[in-house]
């Protein structure tokens, strides 16, 4: 006997996007968005001490080139798996469940980092700490841009990614105290960062546990009295602490509801129905992962070995840049719901690319130093940080809900498989070889990438500003296909 699936007909997502900014919505960035924060921290912190780490009394047998090349490498490829493995889950199981369990993940493997004796370990755990950060991705990717209201969608996203770097100006400066040998021995203060850096995955974990399930993903798996309590009490607090009531939440349509979906099905919406915005999910991933998987691992290494500039001076140098990439989201990312996604991505990537290439001349005719470099790499990634940003709110919005969290994973790992396991063995081995050309063809290989980037962007970008994301893309289990009418756009 043939069981029909049960059809309901919902208004949760209109609830959700006609709810104007509030304390509950600040909730949801500090426990989800400020994950970031630590991965910006991993990936600063091993940059800034490879050079510590190959020196004799270490506490470890391992070269610098071995943690900018392999064990950066291993990271991304960790975080690679991990985006696929728990991409997956999230949409069976749910976001709440997984993004609880990829940090715990990520937690483990950093202070099981700490302990590293061999250069083995630091390679398996590595690995590990990147599995639970690429599971990260595709968890709270879906989850924020299923709970933020549509008109703050867009420089929500870019400010929670560009959040990164202010994990990045935290491990620099870190790099500094603990890398000062009159303070700390060379065996004990690059532990001591990685221990930073679990206790404050542990206070994100505590504040964590108050963000609730996507009411999205409840209501098509068949738990819509769930969905609907939960928006309900999310309207009560927000009424409450704005003293006002709600406007009317305009627009219903009807699922069929169903516990999971295929891959066959995933792949073909993808890959069939939406081909065009895979192909513009690939262009930006490639693009910007590997401008930043290969130059960021790297930086450290040029300023020792073009500059002379010593290994605890580093952080200094990397903390100006990245101060320069958390700006360009943040004073960005509002025009990405104003002007438009087109207009912005395209014009941020090819930003990037040009301002690269013009620092690449500079580079290789020997007129930077130390200082200006900094300054070039400060301005590039202003614009690219801005970009990059905008493919992770790309893919999280413009494919179907069923499908959302394995999309991030999927274009997550591919695009940086390609750029971020490629481009820390190319850049390493580049930027060591100490010709000036060779490091020259690294950084015009990542301009022209991001230039790549923006011109698809300027063909294939979907204008999903302000849109629901129902209206972006139709939801596989509307029956039928009534999407949602766009709300107005932002102030």
């Amino acid at each position: 006997m043939t069981t029909t699936a049960p059809t309901i007909t919902t208004s949760v997502p209109a609830r959700l996007d006609r709810l104007p900014w509030s304390r509950w919505h600040w909730t949801v960035v500090i426990g989800l968005g400020t994950v970031w924060v630590l991965d910006g921290l991993e990936v600063t912190v091993v940059g800034n001490i490879a050079g510590r780490l190959s020196e004799q009394g270490s506490g470890l047998p391992i070269t610098s080139g071995g943690v900018t090349g392999l064990a950066a490498a291993l990271y991304v490829a960790g975080a690679c798996s991990g985006a696929l493995f728990f991409g997956r889950l999230t949409d069976l199981f749910g976001r709440k469940k997984l993004f609880m369990v990829t940090l715990a993940v990520y937690l483990s493997a950093t202070a099981l980092t700490a302990l590293s004796y061999s250069s083995w370990w630091f390679f398996v755990f590595r690995f590990m700490t990147g599995f639970g950060i690429g599971g990260e991705y595709a968890a709270i990717n879906s989850a924020i841009d299923e709970l933020i209201p549509a008109v703050y969608r867009g420089r929500v996203d870019l400010i929670i990614n560009g959040s990164f770097w202010l994990g990045a100006i935290a491990g620099s400066l870190l790099s500094i105290l603990m890398l000062d040998t009159s303070i700390f021995a060379k065996d004990v203060g690059w532990r001591l960062t990685f221990g930073l850096g679990v206790v404050l995955g542990l206070v994100i974990l505590l504040v964590r546990r108050h963000v609730p399930e996507s009411p999205r993903w409840l209501f098509i798996h068949g738990r819509s009295g769930e969905a609907e309590e939960l928006v309900t009490e999310i309207e009560k607090r927000v009424v409450a602490e704005k003293g006002a009531e709600l406007p009317p939440a305009k627009g219903r349509f009807t699922i069929r509801q169903r516990e999971s979906f295929g891959f066959r099905d995933i792949a073909r919406t993808v890959f069939s129905d939406y081909r065009r915005r895979a192909v513009l999910g690939l262009a930006l991933f490639i693009g910007q992962a590997f401008l930043y998987n290969a130059i960021t691992f790297g930086f450290g290494a040029i300023l020792t070995r073009f500059f002379g500039v010593s290994t605890s001076r580093t952080g200094y140098f990397f903390a100006v840049i990245a101060v320069g990439n958390f700006l360009g989201p943040l004073f960005l990312g509002k025009l990405f719901d104003t002007l438009g996604r087109r207009i912005m991505i395209t014009s941020t990537y090819l930003l990037a690319g040009l301002l690269l290439f013009a620092t690449a001349w500079l580079f290789g005719s020997g007129r930077l130093n130390a200082v200006t470099l900094t300054a070039c790499w400060a301005v590039v990634l202003f614009f690219a940080s801005a970009g990059a940003s905008s493919a992770y709110l790309t893919v999280s919005e413009i494919f179907p809900m069923e499908t959302r969290a394995m999309a991030i994973a999927f274009f997550y790992a591919v695009g940086t498989a390609a750029g971020g396991i490629s481009g820390p063995l190319l850049f390493a081995a580049l930027t060591h070889s100490g010709v000036v050309g060779d490091t020259v063809l690294a950084f015009t290989i990542g301009a022209s990438l991001m230039c790549i980037g923006g011109a698809v962007a300027a063909f294939l970008a979907v204008a999903a500003e302000g849109r629901s994301l129902e209206d972006i893309a139709t939801p596989l289990s509307v029956h039928p296909p009534e999407p949602l009418p766009a709300p107005a756009p932002a102030d």
